[in-house]
């Protein structure tokens, strides 16, 4: 009889996703290169969308630590709106519920992903990490969630974010389960970043796949 684990309590290191998984990262340069080349331009109604979101984060910010659901309301569902993925064409689903069995082992991992975007083969996961920590922590269970993809045979991306930073994430499950990250967009530091431009950008290019 299989047995259920849960996610946010298995896998808590790289390496406990990528020996249960048997997940790999993959340092091919073509590999994950839907964060780097041709990436859209901004219109002016976008740039004057994404400084009012950033002016708005840090005023509530610099008062204190700001809840999950806070960061949720004030900076990544305007976001992701903003870049299109709130559309019609899009099924949105939240607290989705997801399982992946692990090959051999008679284990099910099963966990709750915060924000998950279906289009046809599109499937785009959103992990909201706790706002205290860095968002590269949530690196491992961002992978797990990625794994659970029924259509294993399309690449899956994921973002993690604390609201702060942001990490993209791409994971191939077959014909061998490979995954790549990008780099980490800090939206804050240095003073004056303009990472949240560029954090757009690649969600853009992401939803125009």
């Amino acid at each position: 009889m299989a047995v259920t684990l849960p996610i946010s309590k298995t896998i808590l290191a790289i390496a406990d996703v990528e020996d249960k998984s048997q997940l790999f990262p993959c340092a091919t340069p073509t590999f994950f290169r839907e964060w780097q080349d041709n990436l859209p331009e901004l219109t002016d109604i976008e740039k004057a969308a994404l400084d009012r979101l950033l002016v708005r984060l840090a005023a509530h910010r610099r008062r204190g630590i700001l809840a999950e659901g806070a960061v949720d309301k004030l900076m990544i569902s305007p976001l992701l709106d903003l870049v299109g993925f709130y559309e019609p064409e899009y099924e949105v689903r939240t607290e989705e519920s997801v399982e992946f069995a692990l090959e051999g082992d008679g284990e099910i991992l099963r966990g709750r992903i915060d924000t998950l975007i279906v289009r046809e083969k599109l499937w785009i996961l959103v992990i909201e990490a706790k706002r205290t920590i860095m968002a590269s922590l949530a690196m491992p269970q961002a992978l797990s969630y990625m794994m659970c993809n029924p259509q294993s045979d399309i690449a899956s991306f994921g973002m993690i974010t604390n609201g702060d930073e942001y990490i993209f994430l791409k994971v191939i499950a077959q014909p061998m389960p490979l995954y790549s990250a990008s780099r980490s967009y800090s939206i804050f530091f240095p003073t004056g970043s303009r990472d949240l431009v560029e954090v757009f950008r690649v969600l853009k290019k992401i939803k125009n796949l």
